[in-house]
């Protein structure tokens, strides 16, 4: 099996080099000239859509392939305040030399909306502004001239008090997604609601396929092994591209949902040598708070396991 490890968003490693520098809305509401305020969030939107460049840049140098932009790379966009304005058509540029870095290189990147873009939603208000997030999402990779491998990650969404309602409406909801927009969406298991076999379930009814959070289904699951889950999970994805899994460690005893700053190697190893027989390649996004430092680290800690080849700074033959 060939594993590729990256990471998200931002780095420890990189100074100053910020992909998603904001500014409030109060801060916005004191500019008294509007075009002036809003011609200042794109300039924040160029600078952060910058620095991600630079941010590739660095990934190459390191051999890193997989990697996830932040999603607030122009602040307050979507807001209520600023429904008028579409700042994706000014930062073209900017979008199309991030884009075609990221396709030279051979990179797989990727968004993860935030946990206010959910489908499972009963309310038709954060149903049509979830909609409008992944259209925006969907947007921001076209002007980077990224097709349908370029994806956006998302988790199931709440209960509400009825997990089969509520897993009922997600599948109603995404039905209702542009075409373009359902090809984009990957499901991910999560570390209270929907676990690892809920999520399955769902993204096979939909033909989406699932990014497996291996440190969510340690913390949130009805006695499932996840490595027997696995080959339905690999299934799902049929768009050619490797699957992917989401890797963390628990920050603590009393804190077990909240990631570590870094990856335990061991645990991690005990599921990947479990599905190694059956899969060829595999993407692994590090969620630990230290990123790219984190990701550094757990290639030297490979690097003192048996039975692992290192195949350069950010991938390895298990």
């Amino acid at each position: 099996m060939i594993i590729r490890l990256g990471y998200v968003a931002m780095s420890t490693v990189v100074k100053n080099a910020s992909p998603s520098k904001t500014m409030t809305v109060t801060n916005f509401s004191k500019l008294l000239d509007r075009e002036a305020a809003i011609r200042k969030l794109e300039r924040l939107g160029a600078e952060n859509l910058h620095n991600t460049l630079r941010l590739l840049r660095h990934n190459r140098a390191h051999d890193i392939m997989v990697f996830r932009f932040s999603s607030r790379f122009i602040p307050l966009i979507g807001h209520e305040m600023l429904e008028d304005w579409d700042p994706i058509p000014t930062l073209s540029a900017e979008f199309e030399e991030l884009g075609a870095y990221a396709k030279q290189a051979g990179m797989r990147v990727s968004f993860h909306p935030d946990h206010f873009t959910v489908l499972s939603t009963p309310r038709e208000d954060v149903l049509q502004k979830s909609i409008l997030d992944l259209e925006r999402h969907n947007a921001m990779l076209n002007a980077m001239g990224l097709g349908s491998e370029a994806m956006c990650n998302i988790h199931v969404g709440g209960s509400y008090g009825d997990k089969k309602k509520a897993a009922k409406r997600f599948i109603q909801n995404f039905s209702k997604l542009r075409p373009e927009i359902q090809k984009r969406i990957t499901l991910e298991n999560d570390d209270k609601t929907f676990n690892a076999l809920e999520t399955l379930e769902i993204a096979e009814t939909v033909g989406a396929p699932m990014v497996l959070d291996v440190h969510h289904h340690a913390v949130n699951n009805e006695g499932e092994d996840a490595a027997e889950l696995w080959p339905r999970i690999q299934q799902t994805w049929t768009n050619g591209l490797p699957p992917k899994i989401h890797v963390s460690s628990p920050k603590s005893e009393t804190d077990p949902r909240s990631h570590a700053d870094y990856v335990e190697a061991g645990p991690l190893l005990v599921f990947l040598r479990a599905i190694a027989p059956v899969t060829p390649r595999l993407d692994i996004m590090i969620e630990a708070k230290m990123k790219d430092e984190a990701l550094f680290r757990l290639m030297e800690d490979f690097k003192l396991e048996e039975g692992i080849v290192v195949l350069d700074q950010a991938s390895i033959q298990l």
